[in-house]
């Protein structure tokens, strides 16, 4: 445009730029809507999809150690510790739901091998509580 040439704009007379009222820099604070919104603005409401936080899927690695050194009958500690590994591994490739699926196993193993464990001590308790046995 260094010519001096003029192209007018779609709707506007071929005598310059058209004249717009100047906007006052001065707001009230005091006259705000509910919404904290000043009087006159237009406020957008974006609406973004509902992000839901999904807890990382457990793999219970800690208790499947315990109830393999204390509490391994019939082996169940130690299925319970591979299937916790097994879950471990699945969450760092990113497979959740797999690793949901292991560490479900392993929590089921780890409470299947602690109550087979426990209710026998129970039980012997109780024995010589009622003078049953007499050590």
């Amino acid at each position: 445009m260094a010519s001096g040439a003029h192209f007018p704009l779609p709707g506007q007379a071929s005598g310059g730029l058209p004249r717009y009222e100047e906007l006052k820099d001065e707001h009230d604070m005091a006259i705000l809507d509910p919404a904290g919104a000043s009087p006159g603005s237009t406020a957008i409401h974006m609406h973004s999809q509902s992000q839901v936080c999904v807890a990382p899927p457990r793999d219970h690695i800690l208790w499947s150690i315990c109830t393999m050194m204390y509490c391994n009958f019939c082996c169940l500690g130690f299925m319970a510790l591979v299937f916790s590994v097994k879950a471990r591994d699945r969450k760092v490739v990113g497979d959740h739901s797999g690793a949901r699926s292991y560490g479900s196993t392993a929590q089921c193993l780890n409470i299947t091998a602690v109550t087979l464990c426990l209710v026998p001590i129970v039980i012997v308790i109780i024995l010589l509580a009622a003078g049953v046995f007499t050590p």
